[in-house]
């Protein structure tokens, strides 16, 4: 029983760690950014590949998180009752809830109304002036959700440290905090060096 209890924690933990793709879309999307210029094809349809694909690398993240949750109630020492008797317990699930909820928004109705949009572009034919405002609001909603994401992530992982023994709320307050200020730091900057 311990050894399985193990493995799912360390799966657990491993696969919310992986959920980082919030983090490193933002990233791309800023690097994006610092080349400038307006829509060309190679730049601007490698980067929907990049941001497109993370989508089903991330739905095995978190099912593989949601799995081993559950079977981390039903063999661990809290139980399944712990789900509505923590409230940390209850936070991380209502958190992967909202964040599979924002994933299934942005991959099944926001990503294919940018691809409809780009798929119009093409190396040897000159992007449409009207293609760039069209694409942008698509574009910045996208941005915002993944930092959303990417704030929902960092509480998670916050959480997950808590379901032993919860922290003091001042502790919480600076650590909720922060995860919210690193995010935001993400959406505008290409955070080149980390932390820094």
């Amino acid at each position: 029983m311990d050894f399985t209890h193990d493995i799912l924690r360390v799966l657990h933990v491993v696969s919310f760690v992986f959920m980082s793709v919030p983090l490193f879309n933002l990233i791309v999307v800023n690097e994006r950014a610092i080349i400038g210029g307006g829509l060309t094809y190679g730049t601007d349809r490698y980067m929907e590949n990049i941001i497109r694909r993370g989508a089903t690398r991330c739905y095995v993240f978190q099912s593989t998180a949601f799995a081993t949750g559950v079977g981390l109630l039903l063999v661990g020492p809290l139980g399944l009752s712990s789900l509505w008797a923590s409230w940390v317990i209850l936070a991380k699930w209502i958190i992967l809830l909202a964040l599979m909820a924002l994933l299934s928004f942005v991959h099944l109705r926001l990503q294919p109304r940018i691809e409809t949009l780009i798929s119009v572009l093409d190396p040897n034919t000159p992007v449409s002036a009207d293609l760039g405002p069209q694409l942008k609001p698509l574009r910045v909603l996208r941005k915002r959700l993944a930092t959303i994401c990417l704030f929902l992530v960092l509480s998670a992982i916050i959480l997950g440290m808590q379901v032993y023994g919860t922290f003091s709320p001042t502790l919480n307050a600076l650590l909720f905090a922060s995860a919210a200020l690193f995010a935001w730091r993400a959406n505008r900057t290409v955070v080149r060096f980390g932390w820094l």
